[in-house]
């Protein structure tokens, strides 16, 4: 289980088990809750924002890349890997604006 404030889509289905999201330092972290490894994504608050945007566009990021695998998983950045399902789950998260406040807030602490 996460430690901190982390917020998942209220899409995700029953558990803890999702991609999360977190404000900390002035930064945006990601990660998927069931990486026995614990990998971060941290990034700023303009590339976050940035991937909001183009999810909800439907277009690549320019910022932080999206890639599919063959095998059926979704890989964050370089750092986060989780499965469509979860990824799906945090897609429709993003199109109803549950993360926007993580962008528009931290990018106000940071300047």
């Amino acid at each position: 289980m996460l430690v901190g404030n982390w917020q998942k889509s209220s899409y995700c289905g029953e558990g803890e088990s999702c991609v999360h999201v977190s404000a900390k330092s002035g930064g945006v972290r990601l990660t998927e809750s069931s990486d026995p490894d614990g990998h971060i994504l941290h990034t700023t608050p303009d590339a976050f924002t940035s991937l909001l945007r183009s999810l909800k566009d439907g277009t690549p990021s320019p910022d932080i890349p999206v890639t599919r695998t063959a095998d059926g998983l979704v890989r964050i950045g370089a750092t986060v890997t989780t499965t469509t399902e979860k990824w799906d789950a945090f897609v429709l998260g993003v199109r109803a604006g549950e993360f926007d406040h993580f962008g528009q807030g931290v990018r106000s602490l940071v300047r």
